[in-house]
Parts: structure tokens; sequence; C-alpha cells
């Protein structure tokens, strides 16, 4: 779910959004921003939108937070959380640090006390398949905002991994006896219970990924909805009856799960993208194996916490959604075992690849959300009021892991010291803050590639207009950055760094700035600000972008689960979500069915 991220190892997840022309998925999500990418799955809320009264929240931004509404159902809280009026230009809130036991996991901080909340204690097992264990490397995940230490978690080793598959399959023979709307039934119930725990999960993804509040309690929502959706796709999934040429013969089209369903999931979206795939997954006849990003295990282990109470509640298998938290060798596992029917994998094109190639070897059948590179072109006509917070959004949220943006030659001043002037007035601090707008990266390396790509740029003939560097302040924090005066086909900008870097290019005409849209290897997201009606559909049409998700007037980030999500071209072509994507979880059967008593052949073929 920016869904080119730098995974760790196959399996380690890239995160799933920076979708702007193809989101980068799994393990290290959303590099390299151009203005207009921000669909880190980013369906979020967007940046430094805080209303109050009627001014708006930036000097920059002439405009209100009404614009934002996301499919995440996060705007409620944004009017909430968001609506105070940015007081003072000040850059940075300094983390609330513990003054004592620096040494020891937070988790054993009072102030952290809300943890066991959610099952979570100082050694958590990271294997779930009906019971809990682990017997692989002991890992301890940081928080991104202070870079201490949470907790422990024991991840699976061979033996747990080759216990769980077992289970799992065995799981599948009751799963799958069971009708839709029953197992519609049991999904709806998970989506109750994360909306019990919505507020204290979303915290943990605040703590552990490092995204604002606002948006770890959006994401959670977002699994919240998508059970809602799931419930009641589950008395419609179905195949047509097809007129036959046989006269006494029916046609149709049987649709039957495909057993078991591994789930690879990344940091930046670390419980809505599993979401996506575990609630339609179980309502078409599935069973899940999760195998979340290492970086993100606490998270990983809370939710499968929760759906295991609900599994238990109902007399059903745990082994029905088993977790097993792990590193490149889970990955891989998983990508060559055969037993497993359908691999979706949320990560970097680099690691993508190789899952691919392992899939395709045995024959088996992958879902692939890969990088991103997303494009906000914006044309003389556009409604600034519009531009400006979408552009802030995407290539902010998140902390940028997750947008580029190509402005016409006629707006381009204008906008680019609007944006100036609202980055200067960013909220940053503690992401589990609810005042705050911007928290750090996820990791040290993020900070590291930060760094590289800043550098590249000028040397790619770049000018940093603001920010570019590391602040001086524990955690990975980096200042929101805007690069301009690079050439559209510069090497650094068809990467995907994943940070808060914002590129952006001054174009003549529309033929000129289509055709930049699309050079690009990913394919995600990509969206156009005009009033032009003739545009918008050549924009949408064949000669237009060549994205999976293709908006007019919104940012590239923020894609309702109605839809499918995903991208074309080295994104991966894989699509999750809404609309028909519950295909990708079920096989299909032609049958033709005699009820005469006559054996005609098709073609009116005589075989006598």
């Amino acid at each position: 779910m920016d869904r080119g991220c730098v995974a760790e190892g196959v399996g380690q997840g890239c995160p799933m959004g920076s979708r702007g022309r193809g989101l980068p998925k799994g393990h290290s999500r959303k590099g390299e921003r151009k203005v207009l990418n921000g669909l880190d799955r980013g369906r979020g809320l967007p940046c430094g939108l805080s209303r109050a009264g009627g001014g708006a929240v930036f000097p920059g931004l002439p405009c209100g937070g009404g614009f934002w509404r996301s499919e995440l159902g996060m705007w409620r809280l944004a009017r909430t959380v968001y609506g105070q009026t940015v007081k003072s230009c000040r850059l940075f809130r300094p983390p609330c640090r513990p003054t004592a036991l620096m040494s020891t996991l937070l988790i054993n901080h009072p102030q952290y006390s809300w943890l066991q909340e959610l099952g979570l204690r100082e050694e958590n097992a990271g294997v779930y398949n009906g019971h809990w264990r682990g017997g692989g490397e002991v890992i301890t995940t940081y928080c991104p905002a202070n870079n201490e230490p949470i907790a422990r978690i024991r991840q699976a080793s061979s033996e747990d991994y080759e216990e769980t598959i077992k289970e799992a399959k065995e799981a599948w023979k009751m799963w799958a006896e069971i009708p839709a709307p029953k197992r519609g039934e049991i999904v709806r119930k998970i989506g109750d219970a994360l909306r019990e725990k919505i507020r204290v999960l979303g915290k943990l993804v605040s703590l552990e990924m490092g995204k604002i509040l606002v948006e770890g309690i959006g994401e959670v929502q977002e699994y919240v909805d998508i059970c809602d959706y799931a419930a009641g796709l589950s008395r419609m999934i179905g195949g047509p009856v097809l007129p036959s040429e046989r006269p006494g013969h029916a046609l149709i089209e049987q649709w039957n799960p495909l057993g078991l369903v591994g789930i690879i999931t990344a940091f930046n979206f670390p419980v809505a993208v599993f979401g996506w795939n575990n609630a339609i997954a179980l309502i078409t006849g599935n069973v899940c194996v999760w195998k979340g990003a290492p970086t993100t295990s606490l998270v990983s282990i809370a939710v499968t916490k929760i759906i295991a109470k609900v599994l238990e509640d109902n007399q059903l298998p745990g082994a029905i959604c088993s977790l097993t938290c792990g590193g490149a060798d889970i990955g891989t596992a998983m990508a060559k075992d055969s037993r497993v029917n359908l691999l979706s994998f949320t990560g970097s094109t680099q690691v993508g690849k190789q899952v691919a190639l392992m899939v395709q070897e045995r024959f088996g059948k992958s879902l692939l959300e890969l990088g991103g590179n997303n494009a906000i072109i914006a044309f003389e006509d556009a409604d600034l009021c519009l531009v400006l917070p979408s552009a802030l959004f995407a290539a902010v949220g998140t902390a940028g892991q997750r947008c580029t943006s190509f402005l016409h030659e006629s707006i381009h001043e204008e906008v680019v010291l609007r944006l100036k002037g609202a980055y200067s007035q960013i909220r940053v601090g503690n992401p589990w803050d609810p005042n705050i707008l911007y928290g750090p990266l996820h990791t040290k390396q993020a900070v590291s590639m930060f760094l590289r790509a800043v550098e590249e740029a000028k040397k790619q003939g770049g000018t940093v207009a603001c920010g570019g560097k590391v602040m001086d302040h524990p955690g990975n924090y980096v200042e929101p950055t805007i690069i301009t005066g690079l050439p559209h086909d510069a090497p650094i900008v068809h990467e995907e760094t994943f940070a808060p870097i914002l590129y952006v290019f001054k174009f003549k005409n529309e033929r000129e700035v289509f055709e930049w849209n699309n050079e690009v290897k990913q394919g995600l997201s990509s969206s156009i600000f005009t009033k032009d009606l003739g545009r918008i559909f050549r924009w949408l049409g064949p000669k237009g972008s060549d994205c999976g998700i293709v908006n007019v007037n919104i940012p590239t980030s923020g894609a309702e689960i109605g839809g499918a999500f995903g991208g074309e071209k080295h994104t991966g072509g894989g699509r999750e979500s809404g609309s028909d994507a519950w295909k990708q979880y079920m096989r299909r059967s032609t049958c033709t069915i005699n009820y005469s008593t006559d054996l005609p052949l098709a073609q009116g073929i005589k075989f006598e």
C-alpha cells in the first residue's frame, strides 16, 4: 500500500505509498518526490491544513482545509486535531524524552503503559498460527522520534514457518466450507474489534512507524472501512451465466478461493495494506499468512492479537489469519513455497522483481505493489487553493515517505514562493502529539538516503529552495525540502528517495508535460489541476497518464477503498482493495452443463 523503496531483503516490505506515478510499496517506501506525487497510499489527511475561524493556516496557502477529504475517514478526525491556527513559525517541537531509565525499553516507562492495552510486553512472540510462539532471532524495534528501543520480538524460525504453513492449510479446509456471507460476518466483527482499539492502535503506528497521529488513526480506519466493504461484497461476488450456442446447455463462470494467501507488507503502511489484502482474501474463502516489515513488528503483533480474539470468540482456527514476523529469509521462503497460492508483496521495484521471478519459477500467482514516482501537474488555469495544499500534503505527509510537481511557467514562481511560506510553518515534533503535522523519517538509513538525494540533486543542476538539512534534534528528523531547477530527465528525479523532497519543474505546454509524466518507469499515481474540460478527458484518455491512478484536481494520494488500488509498469500491475480486485484472490472456472439428452458440439462440428 509510493506505493522505489529500499527493501532490506525479500519480504522486508517496502512502503506502499508514494503513489504518484506508481507508489512504492514495501520496505522503505516513498522517496523521490516530485511535487505532484503524494500517493503514499497517503490515503490520509493533508498536512498543515488546520483552520481556525476562516483564516488560512499558512500564509502561503490562500484557501482552507475543506479541500481535504480522505477516504480513510481521517477528515472528521482532522477537523478536531487540526482545528488550531498555526500560532508561530517554530519549526520543531522537541520530543518528550524520559528523564530517567533511558537505557530501558520504552514499554516499561509509565507514559507508554497504554501499549499493554494491545497485549504487548517487554518481549513478544512474533509467530501466530493458533498459538503464539517464536524460535528465531530476537530483534528490537525503535521509535523513529528518538531512536529509543520500544520492545523486543522473537521472530519466526524456519521450523516456525513450516508449522505455520501447515496449520494455515489445515484451517483452510474448514474456512472454505463456510458460506461467503458467514465469512463476511466474521470480517465485519474484525472491523468492529479494530474500531474499539482504533486510537490506541493508531498511537502505536505513530510510535513505531513515525507518521503523525491522525494518519496513524486514519490508517486503522482504512482497515475498518475495508472490513465493512468486504462484508457487503461477500454477498455479491460471483460469475455470470452466459448464453450457450448449444440447445439444452448452460454456460456459467464459477469462482473459487485460491487457498493460502501470503501477504508481505511495508513499514510505511503497516496496517492498511494488510487490511486491504486480508479482508478481501478472507471473504473470498482464503486463509492468510502475514509477514510485516521487521521495523514495525509490534504493529503486526497488535493487529494479529485483535484478529485472533475474534476468531477465538467464534470458535474458528486462529491459523486462518497467521503471522510470521521475520526478515528476508521468511520472505524468500514465502516466495518459493508452492503452498502459497498467491503472494501479495508491497515493496521496492528492485525486490519486487526478485519476488516475481521466484513466484513465477513455480508458476505461482503474485500481486505486486511496488515503486512509485507520483506527479502533480498544475496548469495556468489551475485553482491554487487546491494546488498548494495538495502539493504540500503529497510531499510532506508521512514525512515525505511517499511526491513531484510540474508547474506551468506562468504560475511557477508564485506557487514555489507560497510553498516555501507554508513549509516554514509546518509543526514538527513527536508524531503522537495531535498538534504535530510532520514527524521523523522511519530509520537512520532513510536520513542517509535523504542527504544523498539532496547532494545528487545539487550535482545534477538543482537548487535547494528550502530545507535540505538534517535537524539537530533526537530522532530521524530532516527538513522538508523543495528543489527547483533540475531538468525533467535528471537521474535523481527518476529515483524514489522516499523522503520529504519535492522536485518542482517548469513546463510550457500540455503535450510536453504529459510526456514527462509518462517517461518514468513507475506508474502508480498522477494528477492534474485544470478547469479545461477537454484537457481533463485527454488526460484520462489513451494519450494521457499511463498510471494506475489518474486524478483531476485532487492530490495523488488519498485513493478510496471502493476503487482498485495499484499501478502500471514498474509499479507491478497489481490491484488491491475495491472494484473487481477480489478476482485476484480467486480462481475462475468456465463450466458448461448439458441438461439435454443430446450431445451437440460447439461451432456446429459433426463427429459421427
